[in-house]
């Protein structure tokens, strides 16, 4: 079944990566500890996590003391950092629906370009620290 927004899958695996990090900041987590304990593929969340490393939100090490945690406090990342650290920067500014032919003048429209710019605001004042991670390792 199709749902109405979704987000994409590597935005999904580096909010959930980064909230583990958070939330056991004292622990070095390895590709295939955070992988099997989210579920997805490691190669995969390698990709999501040199994104987020290159935006400095985490710092991985090698070798066999190795893994990532994050590069600074918790409460200084926001979720909207991180999910723009995978997916981009984020826009507002137009209905998701829109055509080119649309008027701007359809209730829906402005209806769901609020709850994006109300989304974004979220995002944009919620930490790490401020998510009650709800998960059990694997």
């Amino acid at each position: 079944m199709a749902e109405l927004f979704d987000t994409p899958e590597a935005a999904r695996i580096g909010l959930h990566a980064a909230l583990i990090l958070a939330h056991r900041p004292d622990e070095r987590w390895t590709i295939n500890r955070l992988a099997r304990t989210l579920g997805v593929s490691a190669a995969h969340l390698a990709k999501v996590l040199a994104h987020l490393e290159k935006a400095g939100l985490v710092k991985g090490k090698t070798g066999p003391n190795g893994g990532y945690l994050l590069a600074r406090p918790a409460k200084e990342i926001s979720l909207l950092a991180v999910y723009q650290a995978v997916v981009g920067p984020v826009e507002v500014n137009r209905c998701p629906f829109a055509i080119p032919v649309c008027s701007g003048g359809c209730p829906i429209g402005n209806f769901l370009l609020q709850t994006n710019r109300q989304l974004v605001r979220y995002l944009k004042k919620t930490s790490l620290v401020a998510v009650r991670l709800n998960w059990e390792e694997k």
